[in-house]
C-alpha cells in the first residue's frame, strides 16, 4: 500500500507542478487563458450531460424490457475519435 501511496502523492505532485509550468509559459493572456478555460470546462459539462441523457435513455428502455420480460441486450460503448 505504501508504493500505492507514494504513486498517488508523485502524480498530485507532477499534475500540480506541470498546471503551473503550463499556466507560466501558456500563450494566451491570463484573462484570454481564463476564457479559453472556461469555455473548455462548459463543452466537457455539456458532453458529460449528452452522455448521461443518453445513457439515462439506455437504461430505462432495459428496465421496461425488463419489466416486459424480453430479454435484456447490452449495448456496448463505442469509442469516440
Amino acid at each position: 500500500m505504501s508504493k500505492t501511496v507514494n504513486f498517488l502523492g508523485g502524480l498530485a505532485t507532477g499534475l500540480v507542478a506541470g498546471g503551473a509550468l503550463a499556466l507560466l509559459f501558456a500563450p494566451a493572456s491570463g484573462q484570454e487563458l481564463q476564457q479559453q478555460i472556461q469555455e473548455h470546462v462548459d463543452q466537457l459539462i455539456e458532453e458529460g450531460k449528452a452522455a448521461a441523457e443518453a445513457r439515462r435513455l439506455e437504461l430505462e428502455a432495459q428496465l421496461e424490457a425488463f419489466k416486459q420480460g424480453r430479454p435484456l441486450t447490452s449495448v456496448e460503448p463505442t469509442l469516440k475519435s
